[in-house]
């Protein structure tokens, strides 16, 4: 069965997707996502169903009421009381791009959530390339280059194959993918720069694995080694994808999946 819900937190509210009818739980993190998971249940439900039946999944969206100056751990700590307002612990959990870097931090805060975790194409502490790609999407929303920005966002995340091969679908990407709020979006987006986390990471004490694409224009597959490498953990490099590998590549879910139950 797949749900839209809101989570009712003291101070704040959670909106998030479960689906699956397993016994096991599940925590999904999200990249930064231009219109947030709103109407979304279903596509990611069937994109993730080879979960449904090991796992219940929890896909949660950042707090509605972002606010300038809010930090990656903030959001991790939106995600910890998530998890206890609706008694999950000991949770698989999955963190892509931005969803990692929050992931990260709610291993190294809270370990007795998380059971085994995977960070893909990631990072743990900013780098130039982060840096210049954040700062261009900003400026882009700011000034309203709403199409330039998403086919910046394309160009940068998927492989130049995939590129070139739907690049004639990107005007009706400009137009779906168009951020709902762009002051929301600008706060989202300078949170990124504010993951710190690489000298804290040997206070993780679950399994991981570190899945990166070399091609990555994003974060870089560099950031995904070095991840790895800090962490001594296994890592699974895509040779020729980039920042969309979770989309990209058929075999990512089954990767995951393997990690997560065996």
């Amino acid at each position: 069965m797949v749900k839209e819900r809101v989570l009712q937190l003291q101070d704040r509210n959670i909106d998030y997707i479960t689906f699956g009818r397993g016994k096991k739980n599940l925590i999904m993190i999200q990249g930064l996502n231009t219109r947030g998971i709103k109407g979304s249940s279903y596509p990611l439900a069937f994109m993730y169903r080879i979960f449904s039946k090991e796992y219940t999944v929890y896909v949660f969206d950042r707090r509605p009421d972002v606010f300038e100056g809010i930090t990656i751990r903030d959001f991790a700590l939106d995600v910890a009381d998530a998890m206890d307002a609706l008694g999950i612990k000991n949770a698989d959990v999955l963190g892509v791009s931005q969803g990692g870097m929050i992931a990260q931090y709610l291993a190294i805060e809270r370990p007795d959530l998380v059971n085994k975790m995977v960070l893909a194409v990631t990072l743990s502490e900013n780098n130039d390339t982060v840096e210049s790609v954040i700062h261009r999407w900003i400026q882009m929303v700011q000034t309203d280059s709403m199409k330039e920005f998403i086919v910046d966002m394309a160009e940068k995340m998927y492989s130049d194959a995939y590129v070139k091969r739907y690049r004639p679908f990107f005007p009706l990407l400009a137009l779906l993918q168009k951020p709902k709020d762009a002051k929301r979006f600008i706060i989202l987006a300078k949170s990124c720069l504010t993951c710190n986390a690489y000298e804290l990471l040997d206070k993780i004490q679950c399994p991981i694995l570190v899945i990166g694409g070399k091609q990555d224009k994003i974060v870089t597959g560099e950031a995904s080694i070095q991840l790895a490498n800090k962490l001594g953990c296994k890592l699974h490099m895509y040779e020729n994808l980039g920042h969309a590998a979770y989309e990209e590549a058929k075999d990512f879910n089954r990767i995951v999946y393997d990690f997560f139950v065996k």
